[in-house]
């Protein structure tokens, strides 16, 4: 296990199991959104995402989106969007691509809920300012967003955190097993998607077949979902290029 991984362990651990304290609504979200504390009660000070020691009080802010929450939507079933984030958080770390911020299932004061670690971002910058900058680090982006079918990747939630990470959020609209990719990343349409990419989505159509990932999806989605995301990333592997944009609606609304 490398040291992210490790590090990645112990910020799921402490947003499963610490105390969570709702400090407010987040604003423009369609949903219930919170910032929250999160607080370490095990007593050993320490925290997990900072590498400076023991800290006081809470250790993490997180995004917690309570299930009771969401607003219904004609195309997902209702009370299964916070199932499809932490979905999008495990299918990122099967992949190692792209930077999804560690998501969890839980129980809050709210009900249950997704809980994911608050990134620390400009507010002002997102995809339309990033790409001017960045624009390669959104490949991986747009192929996950292909896999797990992404039927909303607005601009804002593409963010760069303070030590320049590029980070992806708000992923509770993904995994129909309808064709339903919708995002404003068509830059690279028609192009060839990098091999190491292509040869992570192959494992990763494997894997979903068989295996402890098949499973820890299938606590999320329903199976159809699941054999779905497979099948769309053994399309990806065989033609090896981005797609391009259909005749459907092809852009979220708004864009940002």
């Amino acid at each position: 296990m490398t040291e992210r991984d490790l590090l990645d362990e112990k910020v799921l651990a402490l947003l499963e199991k610490g105390s969570l304290r709702p400090l407010g609504l987040l604003p423009r979200a369609s949903n219930y959104t919170f910032l929250a504390e999160v607080s370490d009660d095990s007593g050993d000070g320490s925290n997990p995402s900072s590498d400076k020691g023991p800290a006081a009080g809470p250790l993490a802010l997180a995004v917690y989106k309570p299930q009771d929450g969401e607003s219904p939507l004609w195309d997902f079933p209702d009370g299964t969007l916070c199932r499809r984030e932490v979905a999008a958080y495990r299918l990122s770390r099967a992949l190692g691509w792209p930077e999804v911020p560690p998501t969890v299932l839980r129980e809050g004061p709210l009900g249950v809920g997704s809980v994911q670690l608050f990134v620390d971002a400009d507010p002002n910058e997102h995809y339309f300012t990033l790409r001017e900058v960045c624009l390669d680090a959104f490949m991986p982006v747009a192929a996950f967003d292909v896999v797990a079918n992404n039927a909303d990747r607005k601009g804002g939630h593409c963010l760069r955190g303070t030590d320049g990470t590029v980070w992806v959020v708000d992923h509770g609209v993904c995994f129909s097993s309808e064709p339903k990719l919708r995002t404003v990343i068509w830059e690279f349409a028609g192009e060839p998607v990098p091999a190491p990419l292509i040869q992570d989505v192959r494992r990763l159509a494997e894997e979903l077949r068989s295996g402890p990932l098949r499973a820890d999806m299938l606590d999320l989605l329903t199976a159809r979902e699941v054999d779905a995301t497979a099948s769309r990333a053994d399309a990806l592997a065989a033609t090896g290029r981005f797609p391009e944009p259909g005749t459907r609606r092809a852009y979220p609304w708004p864009p940002v």
